[in-house]
């Protein structure tokens, strides 16, 4: 339930507490017996209840909101400073990627859609963020391909991982 809710719900049981408050004060002026004030008395009360409870749910409900803005704060603090860290490398690494599809005499459309390919987009999205046809873009990669001397996305994107890698342990140093 959302905050307005919440008060339309606490504003409604207050009147109600008030409203039984009266009726037990003009009761017990006019001698009504004491089972019957008694649980009029309980009844207000459940309904004071009831708006404490909504109201110190709210309360909660506004410090875990604003422990998570904080939170979520810092995270994002986190975040920038390694994306403006590793920008550098992210730079240097696509001009490297742009160096090697170069010397592999791509054009500009074939180049393009090595880069979409290393984003991990299937041929579909290719195509749609490149405006064109399945078929053309699925033409486009394997002309990728055939010109890299690799045989599909794996490779493409192996031939660049590699080295950006930890090398894998060896056989006899597995546990």
């Amino acid at each position: 339930m959302n905050q307005r809710e919440r008060f339309v719900i606490a504003g409604i049981l207050a009147a109600v507490a008030v409203l039984v408050s009266l009726d037990i004060f003009t009761d017990s002026r006019e001698g009504v017996v004491l089972w019957h004030v008694l649980t009029e008395g309980v009844i207000g009360a459940v309904a004071l209840a009831g708006v404490f409870y909504l109201l110190r749910g709210t309360v909660t409900l506004r410090h875990r909101l604003e422990t998570e803005i904080e939170n979520y704060a810092v995270l994002k603090k986190g975040a920038d400073a390694w994306r403006l860290e590793s920008r550098k490398y992210i730079e240097g690494l696509a001009l490297a990627i742009d160096q090697q599809l170069t010397k592999w005499n791509l054009t500009a459309a074939e180049k393009e859609v090595a880069f979409l390919l290393l984003k991990g987009l299937s041929l579909k999205e290719v195509a749609d963020v490149r405006e064109t046809t399945e078929k053309t873009a699925r033409v486009q990669s394997m002309a990728v391909y055939a010109k890299a001397g690799i045989s599909g996305r794996s490779e493409l994107s192996a031939f660049f991982l590699e080295d950006l890698l930890p090398p894998a342990p060896s056989d006899n140093k597995r546990a």
